[in-house]
């Protein structure tokens, strides 16, 4: 990716990336359908392991999304959380304080049910931090997309400080 702009805003602290895939809710997958450029919100899960991260989507088990992933699995995306916003003295000093990942990756359509199943553990325990369990016929009935992610960088936009 390339560098980031506004390097005094760069979050490398393992915890703290962490901390905003934990509060963060919603992300914003962005893929290319054909020439054109399409993004979808949707609820995630997480893992990361070995410095590894993993993000895991459920969905529909048909539609544009899962149509534009099979012709092209290159992905990117993002989220945040912390969103606050702030006033200036003058409009240009007005402005909204976030933290938030993004990155890209290659998302895949899992068919494994035992994968499955655990990735939706992963996306209830990212969404609502209790552990839960599934069956065969709840993981058979969505479609499960599982994003290698590559690269990803963390900033954090913090309101500035008065006087």
């Amino acid at each position: 990716m390339n560098g980031m702009t506004r390097r005094e805003r760069e979050i490398t602290d393992i915890n703290e990336i962490i901390k905003i895939l934990d509060e963060s809710k919603v992300l914003h997958l962005g893929m290319v359908d054909g020439d054109e450029p399409y993004v979808v919100p949707m609820n995630y899960g997480y893992t990361l392991e070995n410095g590894k991260l993993t993000i895991w989507l459920h969905g529909a088990k048909r539609g544009r999304k899962l149509d534009v992933i099979r012709a092209n699995p290159k992905v990117f995306f993002e989220m945040e959380c912390g969103i606050t916003p702030f006033e200036g003295e003058v409009a240009c000093k007005y402005g909204i304080t976030y933290a938030s990942v993004m990155g890209r990756g290659i998302a895949e359509i899992v068919e494994d049910i035992e994968i499955k199943k655990s990735a939706l553990s992963f996306l209830m325990k990212t969404q609502t931090g209790k552990d839960f369990e599934f069956d065969d016929k709840l993981a058979e009935v969505v479609s499960i997309i599982r994003i290698d992610v590559a690269e990803f960088t963390a900033k954090h936009r913090p309101a500035p400080k008065k006087g």
